[in-house]
């Protein structure tokens, strides 16, 4: 079982229990007091759970110190806040989520670029952890609205229109009278030009190992929503350019790890490349990616026979996807005019 499936389990167990005693909390007080407790104790279990990885994960993940959490005031009237779901993994958070924020300062000169994450267990084990603190969605808003922002972009760092995506619609639409203007960028995947621009975004970045032996796998999220099918989609993507070595799978969801083994074996190939197809390099990518515990792709294609390299990178960290990015937060600066 990989690190992060163990985390899943922990964090389980934890919130059951912390469930169980709530319930007993509410036979001597109110429903509302047990509905709070529940929550609290929810929450508690998520962060204790994401503590407990700390002793056997070498949680080596660089200098918090490099990243800048854009949680600035003095705003201006205009802001682009762009939302990621965030990743503890320093550099990663650097290199990745901090780069598409510098695209897009870089790109709207005019605008004040600020930052806001959706995981409060990513929040809370940064702050706790390093000293840094993030802006959820709801403080990042705030400020905002205590900054008097008129004009105000949201552009998400997530790579398909999710449950992710649509929690944060719905807490945007709580905001709608709070500024002038309020615009919602589109996710990376949303038309047909996004998907043929990500392809050649994955495969140039992966160029160096296409040499007709080697089979090259993204390992993507899943998810259990409708939008799982945009992983289907950028495989039939590759097929239809000729990418026939190009291989694309999930953690969670279908395609699964066991689908992807199989078409590499019919394929016939002797090597394999492990890259993401994440926004981040983070816990799975690290873990269910790359691990070396029984049940991550590496030891199971390293199982299977193959020789496997893996690359630990976040798309988040190709120009060319930053660039959609930006192209989807001008769509939406234009949508205003």
């Amino acid at each position: 079982m990989s690190k992060v499936s163990k985390l899943k389990k922990l964090g389980i167990m934890l919130i059951v229990s912390g469930m169980l005693m709530s319930m007993l909390t509410a036979c001597g007080g109110s429903k509302t007091a047990a509905a709070d407790d529940t929550k609290d104790n929810n929450t508690t279990a998520q962060t204790d759970a994401q503590d407990q990885t700390d002793p056997d994960e070498n949680y080596e993940t660089g200098d918090a110190s490099l990243d800048d959490p854009l949680n600035q005031d003095e705003i201006g009237d205009t802001e682009l806040l762009v939302v990621s779901f965030g990743t503890s993994y320093n550099d990663s958070r650097r290199e990745t989520i901090g780069a598409i924020e510098k695209a897009m300062q870089k790109a709207f000169p005019d605008y004040a670029v600020r930052r806001g994450f959706t995981s409060q267990i990513i929040i809370d084990h940064v702050n706790k952890r390093d000293g840094e603190k993030i802006d959820n969605v709801t403080e990042a808003l705030d400020r905002a609205v205590d900054n008097k922002v008129k004009t105000l972009v949201v552009q998400p760092t997530h790579l398909m229109n999710g449950l992710e995506y649509n929690d944060l619609k719905d807490e945007l639409a709580g905001y709608s009278d709070s500024f002038e203007k309020i615009v919602l960028g589109d996710p990376l995947l949303t038309s047909d030009d996004d998907f043929q621009k990500v392809m050649n975004a994955i495969v140039d970045a992966t160029k160096e190992y296409d040499d007709g032996e080697t089979a090259i796998c993204f390992m993507g999220h899943g998810t259990e929503a409708d939008s799982n099918s945009i992983y289907t989609k950028m495989q039939e993507t590759l097929k239809v350019a000729g990418y026939d070595n190009y291989f694309v799978g999930t953690v969670e969801a279908t395609p699964s790890l066991d689908d992807v083994i199989a078409a590499v074996k019919a394929g016939g190939y002797k090597k394999v490349v492990l890259r993401p197809l994440m926004i981040v390099a983070g816990d799975h990518a690290n873990n269910d990616m790359a691990g070396d515990e029984d049940g991550s792709w590496k030891t199971e294609f390293e199982k299977a026979g193959f020789e496997v390299t893996t690359v630990v990178e976040g798309l988040g960290s190709v120009q060319a996807i930053q660039d959609l990015f930006v192209a989807h937060a001008q769509a939406a600066i234009d949508s205003l005019k």
